[in-house]
């Protein structure tokens, strides 16, 4: 089997330092070195001295507190809510089919859409146009907005487009049933839907995308880097998620590939 030329790390990086989350779920790495473990080595083998050890020192680990939602990760569909329309179920991400994480993608770039703005299906359609691809279904869909520029930055936290409902089911409606993108949720950033919720008062608005997920269940990537380096299409993109039980989502080291 032939392998692609080209991998393109789609991942965000996991560190204390920058502000991907909003205080009450950052992530804390706590980093313990050989020198730091060495007596704890010595404790598996009675009469052993750390200077026994090469330089004294014994093997290195961290110990991470993680939300499932930190760094890049796939949204399991019981993210969204415990059941379906129909009542059955949602899947957690242990259950999530794996073939569906391993699929030709294709990009929609939303990057001069304004901070906040709520992506319709006819601009879905019209991005399809442009770019000449005709959708199948389990397509992975990844959305590059321009959130990622603002990586690193506390602008992070409210850069970007946002997928609304209708563009959500547009895509779900026709077999697509893993997504991604580059901002910190499917949905436009919580600091302008606030200010809408704050003139109209409809709880339609809220996490629409996410809630889309209800009528037909699908899963998406957050916080994506780099889509600016693919192509819109022509790659294939590979999102398994860590196997945690019951859990709404899992932790991804998403690549694309292509030649």
């Amino acid at each position: 089997m032939q392998l692609p030329s080209k991998f393109i790390d789609i991942s965000m990086i996991l560190d204390n330092e920058t502000v991907t989350d909003p205080p009450v779920m950052r992530p804390n790495i706590e980093y313990k070195t050989g020198a730091d473990n060495a007596e704890m080595v010595c404790e598996f083998f009675p009469g052993l001295k750390p200077e026994d050890l090469p330089d004294a020192k014994g093997w290195s680990w961290e110990k991470i507190t993680l939300v499932t939602h930190n760094g890049t990760h796939l949204d399991a569909p019981y993210h969204f809510h415990p059941v379906d329309k129909n009542g059955k179920d949602m899947m957690t991400i242990d259950e999530v089919p794996l073939d569906w994480c391993f699929r030709p993608g294709v990009k929609l770039d939303f990057r001069k859409k304004p901070d906040g703005h709520v992506v319709t299906a006819a601009e879905v359609e019209e991005e399809l146009t442009r770019i000449g691809h005709e959708l199948q279904p389990f397509d992975i869909v990844l959305v590059n907005t321009r959130a990622s520029e603002c990586y690193g930055t506390d602008e992070y936290l409210t850069a970007g487009a946002g997928m609304g409902r209708e563009a959500t089911l547009y895509l779900t409606e026709r077999g697509v049933r893993v997504t991604g993108i580059d901002a910190w949720g499917w949905d436009a950033p919580f600091s302008h839907t606030r200010k809408r919720w704050e003139e109209t008062r409809d709880p339609s608005i809220i996490w629409e995308g996410h809630y889309a997920g209800i009528d037909v269940p699908y899963c998406h990537l957050e916080k994506l880097m780099h889509l600016e380096k693919l192509p819109a299409n022509g790659f294939t993109v590979a999102c398994f998620p860590c196997k945690i039980k019951g859990a709404s989502a899992g932790w991804t080291r998403a690549v694309a590939m292509f030649d």
